[in-house]
């Protein structure tokens, strides 16, 4: 009975967190929440398997009075408990407009599951472009003068 109870102990539930932090702060700040986040599912017996930063977006509708967010995804092993920890330290923190957890599976073993490294992704590619440039081209995709392949010329109409 007692290896029955270790072995249930050593499983968790997998759990995905997005969160939403001010489009002002720096990555330094993303990094200083991320490690904080990273402190509680380590210290609640947790493990992260991966931090992903979405980089800056649009929201869809303004969230703080900003119409963009720096989006954080946390993907993590851990109990209920856990996850109402990490809940309660995000909504603490003045840089967090908004977050979601999510339970994507019950009864994970640790073991199967490797740590990752963590990705930052680079957001937005309209924000580098600036305001009200035109795509080069027109109307289609191809730059003006590029010859179709024949073999997409060929096809009728109603294979399209």
């Amino acid at each position: 009975m007692a290896a029955e109870e270790a072995q249930a102990k050593k499983r968790l539930r997998e759990y995905e967190t997005i969160f939403l932090v001010k489009p002002d702060l720096t990555d330094d700040n993303v990094d200083r929440i991320k490690d904080r986040v990273r402190g509680i599912v380590d210290r609640e017996g947790g493990k992260v398997i991966r931090f992903t930063i979405w980089g800056k977006k649009k929201t869809m509708y303004p969230i703080a009075k900003q119409a963009r967010a720096i989006y954080v995804h946390t993907h993590y092993l851990g109990s209920t408990t856990l996850v109402a920890e990490v809940e309660r330290n995000l909504r603490n923190l003045d840089e967090v407009t908004r977050y979601i957890s999510v339970k994507i599976a019950e009864e994970v073993d640790p073991e199967t599951r490797p740590v990752l490294e963590d990705v930052k992704m680079s957001g937005d590619v309209e924000e580098t472009r600036p305001q009200g440039e035109a795509r080069e081209g027109g109307v289609g995709f191809r730059p003006e003068g590029e010859e179709i392949p024949p073999e997409i010329e060929d096809v009728p109409e109603e294979e399209v």
